[in-house]
């Protein structure tokens, strides 16, 4: 049984699962604690790869990306290479995919604070930037925690988004998850059956995780 699938699942997830968060917690911080003109509109446009279908989405994305788009167009021309169907495209394709399951669990963490924190530290004369860095961030560790194991979660069982800008191109962009349909397609129910147990304990896992981290943050 070919492991390579597994090995870009696990890439595409942990790459995923650092970057996301230089993205996402400063959008959870602002959408937690700031007033702004059309924060609702931004609060659904943040939230809204959790409804659209996921083809709708990797369509969108692909259109983005193909290189008469500016995207794909400037990634082009910068790196001598097209941007669909290749792992960087599928990276960029996880981050706009996973962005609300960073963002949400993020939020609701910040929210949590004690308020009197930020009135002490805009006392002291912190910048919100500041009071970022050095109150908010240091006093939500758990909810951070759980938003990147529920996105490193997330990010191994990606399916339509993935199929839609990536393909399913061997040792690039041919993910575990692409990989089982593919097995079950060609009737290899074996290779299929190995790869879904292989993911099953590391989700498994990851929900525990989170659990400990959301009871751990309650007492």
């Amino acid at each position: 049984m070919d492991l390579t699938p597994l090995v870009i699942s696990a890439k595409l997830a942990l790459l995923t699962t650092l970057l996301l968060p230089l993205v996402a917690a400063p959008i959870a911080y602002a959408l937690a604690f700031f007033r702004f003109r059309g924060k609702s509109v931004a609060d659904a446009l943040v939230s809204l790869p959790m409804v659209l279908p996921p083809t709708v989405l990797g369509f969108a994305l692909l259109v983005c990306m193909s290189p008469g788009a500016p995207l794909g167009a400037a990634w082009e021309s910068l790196f001598g290479q097209r941007l669909v169907f290749s792992f960087a495209g599928i990276l960029i394709a996880s981050l706009v995919y996973n962005l609300p399951f960073a963002v949400q669990p993020m939020r609701a963490a910040f929210q949590k604070l004690d308020h009197r924190l930020l009135e002490a530290a805009a006392v002291l004369g912190l910048s919100p930037t500041a009071a970022f860095f050095r109150v908010v961030l240091p006093n939500s560790l758990p909810g951070l925690c759980a938003a990147s194991v529920l996105v490193f979660a997330h990010s191994l069982g990606e399916f339509g988004v993935i199929l839609m800008v990536g393909g399913s191109m061997p040792g690039s962009t041919k993910v575990a998850s692409i990989a089982i349909f593919e097995a079950v397609e060609a009737l290899r129910y074996d290779d299929a059956l190995y790869l879904s147990l292989a993911l099953i304990p590391i989700s498994f896992a990851a929900l525990m995780t989170i659990n400990r981290l959301g009871n751990g943050s309650r007492s």
